[in-house]
């Protein structure tokens, strides 16, 4: 699905490989990329830009050898100059890549998500200047009362966001299943998107140039609207479909634009006194439709008002884009990034696949003895044990050991900034609302619990007795779960691969380790004298798999399959690797 779309690819290397992606085909699609949106594909700029930079990321951080946290981290910090650099909009690079990319906001990644994202917009505003990607003329609302009219405008909004996510897969599945040469699909598609444009040019390549219009207040017939919306919606999911490379941003804010500027044109027929112009609705529905199709909120309005460079549309574009998000995340959970990794299995929520934690249980990995403290205990001494021990919360027992409640270091300053605290004990500060896990209960569902509310812990409690407190679940300890489950499940994949191979091929496959200090340690496989009638299929390495050549170097720990020919050769090859 990857090909499908690629920021979605990236989502899934942050998410289970540390970050590590394929760039060695980079410069290849870099140039299809421009050959599909300069021929006319109906595709934007942002994907190819965001995919050039995550792999720059990444093969920078192969080169330097950085941990997976670091790659994930220049990764995401590439995509973000990657967005900065499509639209010169770099605050919206930056919301991109932490809603999307990584999924959650942390301040280290900020700072180098910061840092790439206005390194690359200086340079493009070096080259190509300051102004904004439209420019717009000065827009207002005429009545603070027209905020209301975007509730309904973010309702159509989320009706076409979801219009537009379910065309995109229809039309991939349809090019998929087609029994059409895989090189002939991209022609079909280009042929569709060709002679929908000889009557509607507009449709044609990325867009800006009739977004551009609709903004500066030029008019469009109403019924032309419409047939542009349409028709741009299905020639993007053609065009996606049939293979062009190139991203989903820009023809959602061509639908966005016209969809406004069309309910602005309809609302002044319709109501008996003077409205704004349709070109600040066409604003503000370009936020709606983005937000809608990527799930991403902060990211739209961001990207609206940095490409228009016009902030006092904010609260209708903010009313808009929040009825859009809660419509469409109701008919459509997924966006048009996450939709694709769904397809495939994987469940992200907040840049973590919770389908991978949904195989083992909060049992194996809680604290069976976590450190509480008593609801007397006098504020002074918890003070001081916040102090001694470093830690951001404590849970709370009553007299008898029963679960009483969670204080946190929060908890503690608001109160000792407030009043004091010499007569005050913790039952008095700490909640007593408490959000907990069960034992039985699934790593994917205790960490729906944490993420959302940015929990650090929860209370492991029996089903039984609510009250009755067994252990405590860290997010650090969900997180080394997590990374223990993807190692797991990309050992699953491995030995179910290895057995179709098997099946198909009926040759005997077998499973070796490199031993430190064996012949094979830290040589090349060309200088391997391998017997005869066996070759190594892939190489394993950490969470990483791939096919080897023979200038790779093997290293100890490196897991290899190997098809054997003869079972006679199995000892030979064993004396070779350990």
């Amino acid at each position: 699905e990857e090909k499908h779309h690629g920021v979605a690819g990236i989502m899934e290397a942050v998410a289970l490989s540390g970050g590590r992606l394929r760039y060695r085909l980079m410069p290849l699609k870099t140039v299809v990329s421009a050959l599909s949106i300069g021929s006319g594909q109906s595709v934007g700029p942002e994907d190819p830009s965001v995919k050039i930079g995550a792999n720059a990321g990444s093969a920078i951080a192969k080169w330097l050898g950085f941990s997976e946290e670091r790659t994930r981290l220049l990764v995401a910090a590439g995509g973000a100059g990657g967005l900065a650099a499509a639209f010169n909009a770099p605050m919206a690079g930056v919301f991109f890549a932490l809603e999307i990319l990584l999924g959650e906001f942390s301040t280290g990644a900020f700072a180098v998500v910061v840092l790439a994202s206005v390194v690359s917009s200086a340079l493009v505003q070096a080259v190509l200047g300051t102004a904004p990607a439209f420019i717009v003329p000065q827009h207002s609302l005429l009545s603070t009362w027209e905020i209301s009219l975007s509730l309904p405008l973010g309702f159509v909004a989320a009706v076409v966001s979801v219009m537009y996510v379910t065309a995109l897969y229809k039309l991939h599945d349809i090019f998929h299943n087609s029994q059409l040469p895989r090189w002939l699909k991209p022609a079909v598609g280009g042929l569709i998107v060709g002679v929908a444009g000889i009557w509607f040019s507009q449709i044609l390549g990325v867009g800006y140039e009739t977004i551009g219009k609709v903004l500066q207040g030029e008019h469009f017939a109403l019924w032309l609207l419409g047939a542009l919306l349409l028709l741009k919606l299905f020639v993007t999911a053609v065009s996606i479909g049939s293979g062009a490379l190139g991203g989903v941003f820009a023809p959602s804010l061509f639908l966005g634009a016209l969809l406004g500027a069309g309910y602005g044109q309809l609302l002044s027929y319709i109501l008996p006194f003077p409205l704004s112009s349709p070109a600040v609705y066409a604003i503000i529905g370009m936020g709606a439709v983005l937000a809608g199709a990527v799930h991403a909120p902060i990211t739209a309005i961001i990207l609206i008002f940095e490409m228009t460079n016009d902030y006092r549309l904010m609260l209708p574009c903010l009313f808009a884009v929040a009825v859009s998000m809660v419509l469409a995340e109701r008919w459509q959970p997924e966006s048009v990034y996450t939709l694709s990794l769904v397809r495939k299995g994987i469940r992200l929520i907040r840049g973590h696949d919770v389908d991978v934690l949904e195989a083992m249980t909060v049992e194996k990995v809680m604290t069976n003895n976590p450190e509480t403290v008593r609801e007397d205990l006098p504020l002074q001494e918890l003070g001081n044990l916040f102090e001694k021990t470093h830690r951001h919360g404590f849970i709370v027992v009553d007299t008898n050991g029963r679960l009483s409640g969670i204080v946190s270091l929060q908890d503690y300053a608001d109160v000792k900034d407030s009043k004091p605290i010499d007569d005050l004990k913790v039952g008095d500060i700490c909640t007593r609302e408490l959000i907990v896990a069960y034992p039985d209960e699934s790593l994917g569902k205790a960490f729906a619990k944490l993420a959302p509310r940015d929990l650090s812990r929860l209370p492991v409690v029996s089903r039984n007795d609510p009250k009755r407190l067994l252990g405590a679940i860290r997010r650090r300890s969900l997180a080394r779960a997590y990374s223990m489950a993807c190692a797991f499940r990309e050992k699953q994949r491995h030995n179910k691969e290895t057995a179709r191979l098997e099946a198909l091929s009926g040759l005997e496959t077998v499973e070796l380790v490199v031993k430190k200090g064996s012949k094979a340690d830290n040589r090349r496989i060309a200088e391997l004298n391998l017997p005869s009638g066996c070759i190594i299929t892939s190489v394993k390495r950490g969470r990483k798999t791939f096919v080897p050549r023979g200038r790779d170097t093997l290293m100890s720990g490196d897991v290899l399959v190997i098809v054997v020919a003869e079972s006679a050769t199995i000892d030979e090859l064993t004396q070779l690797f350990h």
